[in-house]
């Protein structure tokens, strides 16, 4: 089995629109029916998201702690659970395309490293979007690491210690606990996942704090 990992706060506006990818991409032939197990995370959510995942028929793990770090551990823990040999982890905010599952699999690694774009740039100056592009690497071999656009195999997983239950950057704590454990990891643009630049931030340090970043003046 599959599992697919969301975690979310407060995120009925664009869950949908995640839930609809994942689910076209459990869903491609290449994967020969093998179960696909999609888990919404729900982190001390106060709006519409725990009614947009269950429309869509899919697990919901409700969470107290607003830290995205114990959201993933506690998704990825309740996924090993039910038998996932694979994690394939995202954010409420972006979307997957049709291969995207299959692609991270076709590698045969034990960790895959994706890339992200951005399509929809209108919440951000044109400025922002200059800097971020003459910087990012959209190519293989590439050393960014997202928490929307990774996978890990479940034994690497476990033999690095899983996600921390940190407020930020933990997905970067478990790529390098995953290199200090000896896994192979696949660094590729071939997965890459669409994500949002909206400016009202989820997650601590995360990417819409980056983009901020890029639009700060400098000093």
């Amino acid at each position: 089995m599959i599992g697919v990992l969301v975690p979310a706060h407060n995120e009925a506006e664009l869950l949908g629109a995640c839930l609809a990818s994942l689910q076209q991409a459990a869903l491609h032939p290449e994967l020969n029916q093998e179960a696909v197990c999609i888990l919404v995370v729900l982190d001390a959510c106060t709006d519409g998201s725990e009614a947009v995942a269950r429309a869509w028929g899919v697990a919901v793990l409700q969470v107290d702690k607003r830290n995205v770090g114990h959201a993933r551990r506690a998704g990825a823990d309740y996924l090993l659970q039910q038998g996932a040999r694979w994690l394939a982890c995202t954010d409420a905010d972006s979307s997957v395309d049709g291969d995207w599952l299959v692609r991270q699999l076709a590698f045969g690694a034990e960790a895959v490293c994706g890339t992200v774009r951005v399509i929809d740039w209108s919440p951000r100056a044109e400025q922002v979007r200059l800097v971020y592009e003459g910087h990012y690497q959209s190519r293989e071999d590439h050393r960014h690491i997202h928490g929307a656009n990774l996978g890990i195999c479940a034994r690497a997983y476990q033999r690095a210690g899983g996600f921390r239950p940190l407020p930020a950057d933990e997905d970067v704590h478990l790529v390098r606990d995953l290199e200090r454990s000896g896994a192979h990891i696949v660094w590729t643009h071939q997965t890459c996942v669409t994500t949002s630049a909206r400016r009202d931030c989820r997650a601590q340090h995360g990417f819409g704090e980056f983009l901020d970043g890029l639009s700060a003046p400098s000093r």
